[in-house]
């Protein structure tokens, strides 16, 4: 493991581009914890490439970690896993997003308080997570209004969850660099 970042840390975000090796690195530092540790999936198999994925990912982890796959209700699931579990990983926050935006508009309404209710149970834990998130601003303005929405909604998520954040560590080409916390 690498030795600047800190494995006695409460809360981590990992941010970065798509394939930048965010889930390698969330996993080799839970793996630095004991059994039983959870990885809290967010992706939904909804065409044969993510399929695919979903399948690469569970066999990456292997049986080092019991999965939970849930795509909207992360929340719930910190709070009763954080108490039988030694360190949660949520791959990931920009899925979770998309998840929320897929429902339609009436429910897009309520995406503010399920930031607050992720924000509250984070605040309430005292088993060690793992976030992961996608950074995804650094393109070109998208020109249609609901991927300005999520771009938006991605961007604000990860601001409010880095402010909370122990550590922020930004993956470059697998390259990690410490952006919070840490041993610089």
């Amino acid at each position: 493991m690498d030795p600047r970042f800190d494995l006695q840390f409460r809360l981590t975000l990992i941010t970065g581009p798509v394939r930048s090796g965010k889930t390698r690195l969330a996993l080799d530092m839970a793996r630095s914890f004991p059994p039983p540790r959870l990885y809290l999936a967010t992706a939904q198999a909804l065409d044969e490439e993510m399929a695919v994925r979903i399948q690469k990912h569970r066999a990456e982890r292997g049986e080092a970690f019991l999965t939970v796959e849930e795509p909207l209700k992360i929340s719930a699931h910190l709070r009763e896993a954080g108490k039988e579990v030694t360190v949660v990983v949520v791959d990931c926050l920009t899925l979770w997003l998309s998840n929320l935006l897929g429902q339609g508009e009436e429910k897009r309404q309520g995406i503010g308080e399920k930031f607050q209710e992720l924000k509250e149970t984070l605040k309430g834990m005292t088993t060690p997570a793992i976030l992961i998130g996608n950074e995804v601003g650094w393109g070109i303005v998208p020109e249609n209004p609901l991927a300005r929405t999520f771009r938006d909604l991605s961007g604000r998520l990860q601001q409010e969850i880095a402010l909370m954040a122990d550590q922020v560590i930004l993956m470059v080409a697998g390259i990690p660099w410490p952006v919070k916390g840490g041993r610089g």
